[in-house]
């Protein structure tokens, strides 16, 4: 592990970019940026565009440390490159932000209200690589529709789980259980949820680190105890289909957590505009979500 980048994530004011869309997700973030699928042939051209438009979130001028602590990437765009540069050793050298690595391979069909990470049997195999490109750490999501207390339990286990094989290899895992914003018993499901959460981080090693990325909780405070838990290096927030001004609105309220945001940093980003408009709404953007993450 990196102790200047732990250091960074621990105590530094400001939040983790989520760059991490995937191959089910990039025709979407690539459409709310204003290419559309006639824009491309194939998948191998449709990554192409989306690793330009990250290379022009992550090479401009708006995009620094002084606000954003670290940047979440997908695979392909950790073995692609940025000025001759592959990006996580862009990232840290020329930035200073902390690279990571996003490594599920997507959910499984929902079964006890919850969806699970699909399989990864090649995870190894992305650790080690992760390893050589200077990854600090990872991210693995899964999903909460419902306050049911043996889904979650099942969720929370497998994301423990794949923490700890994410820990053997010296890096820093993001756990991110996401309770769905929109479902009637949220708050119930966000109780079950830490409950399990305080149960895993029993178990781990004294020297066991990670991050916790949850969704902004009804009862704001619900997590402010247990991010003092000495495994906790942060609890980060993800944005979950709130709109930027009410993510950063609830966020606000939650004195522990920092954002991690994706559709809310990006969303008023278009490929047709100039160089000054695009940095100028990265800025406004970025601008916002940093003094929403940082408590006085």
């Amino acid at each position: 592990m990196n102790k200047e980048q732990e250091k960074i994530m621990h105590s530094n004011q400001g939040f983790i970019a989520a760059l991490d869309q995937s191959g089910g997700s990039t025709p979407k973030a690539l459409l709310g940026y204003g290419i559309t699928a006639n824009d491309y042939n194939n998948e191998e051209e449709m990554f192409g565009l989306i690793h330009k438009m990250r290379t022009r979130v992550i090479t401009s001028p708006s995009f620094t440390s002084k606000e954003i602590l670290g940047a979440i990437l997908f695979e392909k765009t950790m073995d692609s490159e940025i000025d001759g540069k592959l990006t996580a050793d862009y990232l840290w050298e020329n930035k200073h932000i902390v690279p990571f690595l996003k490594i599920d391979k997507g959910l499984a069909d929902e079964v006890n209200g919850v969806r699970v990470m699909k399989p990864m049997p090649t995870l190894d195999d992305l650790l080690k690589k992760a390893v050589k490109r200077h990854i600090f750490g990872t991210k693995e999501r899964s999903v909460i529709n419902a306050a049911n207390p043996e889904g979650i339990k099942e969720v929370v286990a497998q994301q423990f789980e794949v923490a700890k094989k994410v820990i053997s290899y010296g890096l820093v895992p993001i756990v991110e259980p996401e309770v769905t914003i929109s479902i009637l018993d949220k708050k119930e499901a966000e109780d079950i949820l830490l409950k399990e959460i305080e149960n895993n981080l029993k178990i781990l090693k004294p020297s066991d680190k990670i991050i916790l990325k949850l969704s902004l909780p009804t009862v704001a405070g619900l997590y402010d105890k247990i991010s003092k838990d000495p495994h906790i290096v942060r609890v980060v927030a993800l944005s979950g289909g709130y709109s930027r001004d009410e993510a950063n609105k609830l966020l606000k309220k939650n004195k522990c957590m920092i954002a991690s945001f994706s559709r809310a940093l990006l969303n008023d980003l278009r490929v047709q505009q100039s160089d000054d408009d695009f940095n100028a709404k990265l800025k406004e953007a970025i601008d916002s979500i940093y003094n929403a993450s940082c408590k006085k």
